[in-house]
């Protein structure tokens, strides 16, 4: 299952690629393919229309807008009926042989097998920055959510039959797949350089996508305002006795302090509005649960899925 925004150029390379690649299982499931065109503002639906008038295991789910790679990727497993389910992005990034070791795991019995970044050809920037994202995650997280992985990954049927029923918004699915549980196992790989396009995660996207799994997952930033509110507190404590020893013992040593007190007004007020956002943010989200709005609209479904034959008794999604 692939989800597609502005991925024109990717998108005969992917399917041949994929293609090549499930041959080796042809003898033992039903393949089928997932394309969900998230909004794409270039040529990627007729280039997907056209895949699904050659190849009639092609599914091409056109979204009615721009809802965001995670909602795609929702929409494709909520459409998705296999026995599992491989999620794998369209920039040829993620190379598509290593979904067939995805499926040798997921044979030996394990219900999620992600696929974990050994090496990324990608800027020493983004390298950093999720370095330090996972780092920070795996710190405050409720759960444990594996480093440099991404959405990558083979589920069960059990697994997505789970995720059906977690219907929030901001969602991070690799961290909703580690909370669901069951057997989980890594398969490592070095991710490839992107083969055309831009990414559709620019910065801004990043620390949105990064601040979902943070508050999806975790209360600490609420901690950590409670914990700044005593240390300021005790801060000012210790200022008063300052301020009061100063006027018992030396107050001829006394000086006005106009500069030190605009300056602890403007720190205080700074550090207020800073915990304001971060309780805005939870109140937020919790106000865009509760509309209940769909999670995404679907403009057309257009698929051809063959039959199964007497000795294809499983089938895949990718």
């Amino acid at each position: 299952m692939f989800p597609i925004y502005n991925e024109a150029g990717n998108i005969d390379l992917l399917h041949r690629t994929v293609s090549q690649v499930t041959e080796e299982l042809a003898d033992r499931y039903d393949v089928s393919f997932i394309y969900v065109d998230d909004g794409s503002k270039d040529e990627s639906l007729t280039h997907l229309q056209a895949l699904a008038d050659r190849d009639d295991r092609v599914t091409v789910i056109e979204l009615s807008r721009n809802f965001g790679h995670q909602m795609a990727v929702t929409a494709g497993l909520d459409l998705a009926d296999a026995d599992a389910v491989i999620i794998m992005d369209s920039d040829m990034q993620d190379p598509p042989r290593v979904s067939l070791e995805l499926v040798e795991k997921w044979e030996q019995g394990y219900e999620v097998v992600y696929a974990q970044r050994r090496s990324r050809q990608d800027t020493a920037f983004k390298k950093l920055t999720a370095s330090a994202f996972y780092l920070f995650l795996r710190k405050v997280a409720s759960i444990d959510i594996p480093r440099n992985t991404g959405d990558f990954r083979l589920i069960d049927r059990k697994v997505v039959d789970e995720l059906r029923k977690y219907r929030e918004r901001d969602r991070f699915l690799r961290g909703l797949v580690s909370y669901i549980g069951f057997r989980q196992t890594g398969v490592l790989f070095d991710r490839d350089e992107r083969h055309a396009g831009v990414t559709g995660y620019p910065l801004s996207k990043m620390l949105r996508f990064a601040a979902d799994g943070i508050l999806g997952f975790s209360v600490a930033p609420l901690k950590l305002i409670s914990r700044l509110g005593y240390f300021i507190s005790f801060l000012s404590f210790l200022g008063i006795l300052y301020v009061g020893g100063v006027k018992l013992f030396a107050p001829e040593t006394a000086v006005p302090g106009w500069a030190f007190i605009t300056i602890g007004m403007f720190f205080l007020g700074g550090i207020q509005i800073t915990m304001l956002g971060v309780l805005g943010s939870y109140i937020g989200r919790t106000y865009a649960q509760s509309q209940a709005r769909p999670l995404y609209t679907v403009a057309s479904v257009r698929t051809a899925l063959p039959s199964r034959t007497h000795n294809q008794d499983r089938s895949l999604v990718r």
